[in-house]
């Protein structure tokens, strides 16, 4: 068994440190040493996306990271995306939308099309099912999925993005 090391992190905006194992992934760690389970487990080869977190800003598959990879980087989990006065807008529009079935996939949405809408605040229809291609849902159609993400960049974007358009 190779050592543990230290890794200190930003998660969630709280300074975390934790032991891992060099072979540990980065989703074996928020679920099982920090007890950040909201990030779900689905493949386990980065093809169904149920793992995205944000790392620096950026979407990837929890289950392809190295722990130690994570030195001094932030990343934002399912966890970190409600403030303490209630749900994100994101996370509104995806529940009023009923994007939702068995739950496994949508906290993977949900991170990916917050990247998404920082990055595109009013994106088409088309951009969304691109950026959003990496993520898979086995229990309900992506309609409802892309109507809950249109439906958040409206939210989040308000009347500014609908006099572009």
């Amino acid at each position: 068994m190779a050592a543990q090391r230290v890794v200190t992190t930003n998660i969630n905006g709280t300074q975390k440190s934790f032991l891992c194992e060099p072979r540990q992934t980065l989703l074996e760690v928020l679920r099982d040493n920090l007890d950040l389970t909201g990030t779900k487990e689905g493949c386990s080869n980065g093809n169904c996306g149920a793992c995205t977190v944000l790392l620096d800003g950026k979407p990837v598959t929890s289950c392809l990271v190295l722990a130690v990879e994570c030195e001094g980087a932030e990343i934002e989990t399912i966890e970190g995306v409600a403030t303490k006065d209630g749900l994100a807008p994101v996370q509104d529009a995806f529940l009023e939308n009923a994007a939702l079935q068995c739950g496994v996939c949508t906290p993977g949405f949900i991170m990916s099309t917050k990247a998404m809408l920082r990055e595109n605040p009013n994106p088409t229809e088309e951009e969304i099912r691109f950026y959003l291609a990496g993520n898979l849902c086995r229990c309900t159609g992506y309609d409802k999925i892309i109507d809950a993400v249109q439906d958040a960049a409206q939210r989040q974007c308000g009347t500014a993005c609908s006099n572009e358009t």
